[in-house]
């Protein structure tokens, strides 16, 4: 108890700083963004150590809470700005940054490239073919969701989708022993590529030569935001003969590494 307890008070702490911040304007935009990247990074090590979303949420509550009742000249908010002001104001010049996410982790970057690259990425395999998947963007291309594939000695699929437990209908996180598994089929949620392309060869997986990026909407990203962060999402292609190729990946730190990248390129 004493070892979760110590795991979900840097939660409590800058969910109550980002409420206070929110309320009455203590940080400058960049920090605020650190700030929210950082708060997000303490919400998984909160999960990770086995407090309940339940939990999560009701100390997220009580944060703000706090914050709602804590009068802006309060001198204890003084102490809290310039303690979080110093803390994050190394976070403006960061560049690149990993979160847990799988056995790789999320790989984040924010410097700025004159073609398309990943700013938050998540390697996986379908059997011997490699998937990228994550968000690139860069060389005048926006930000966009995409799984970039490279398939060995198979035809192109006609389509990808990206299936997850669905908050909405199955609030509570599915975790099983093994940790892989998805819920039942009722609990489920998939989001279709919307389109595919030749991908750019900065985000092909090193030594391949050619592969397909297929597009995600922005609604996927923002579904993978709600999942816990030990919970695993799938990536299916799926060919025309019936046959599905599945990539596996785990929501980790997602939020937090869209957040940090979201803080603007370098």
């Amino acid at each position: 108890m004493a070892a979760l307890a110590d795991s979900s008070a840097p939660f409590y702490e800058r969910s109550f700083a980002l409420a206070a911040d929110a309320k009455c304007g203590l940080f400058a935009p960049v920090v605020t963004s650190a700030l929210t990247t950082s708060t997000l990074q303490a919400r998984g090590v909160a999960a990770r150590a086995g407090m309940s979303d339940i939990d999560i949420r009701a100390t997220a509550d009580r944060a703000r809470s706090r914050a709602a009742r804590t009068a802006c000249s309060d001198p204890q908010l003084a102490t809290v700005r310039g303690r979080v002001a110093t803390a994050f104001a190394g976070w403006a010049g960061t560049a690149r940054m990993t979160f847990p996410g799988g056995p790789a982790g999320w790989s984040a970057n924010r410097s700025d490239f004159a073609r398309p690259t990943w700013r938050l990425m998540q390697a996986s395999m379908t059997g011997a073919s490699p998937v990228s998947f994550g968000l690139s963007g860069g060389g005048g291309q926006a930000v966009r969701l995409k799984a970039v594939v490279s398939f060995v000695g198979r035809p192109r699929p006609y389509g990808a989708r990206i299936v997850m437990r669905d908050a909405e209908h199955a609030p509570r996180p599915w975790l099983t022993t093994a940790g892989a598994a998805l819920p039942p089929e009722p609990s489920r949620r998939a989001f279709f590529a919307s389109s595919s392309a030749a991908a750019e060869e900065t985000l092909l997986a090193a030594e391949q030569t050619q592969g397909q990026a297929w597009i995600f909407p922005a609604t996927a990203a923002a579904a993978l935001e709600r999942l816990d962060p030990r919970e695993p999402f799938l990536i299916e292609f799926l060919f025309r003969d019936g046959s599905v190729a599945t990539a596996r990946f785990e929501a980790g730190d997602f939020a937090a590494g869209r957040a940090f990248i979201g803080m603007g390129s370098l």
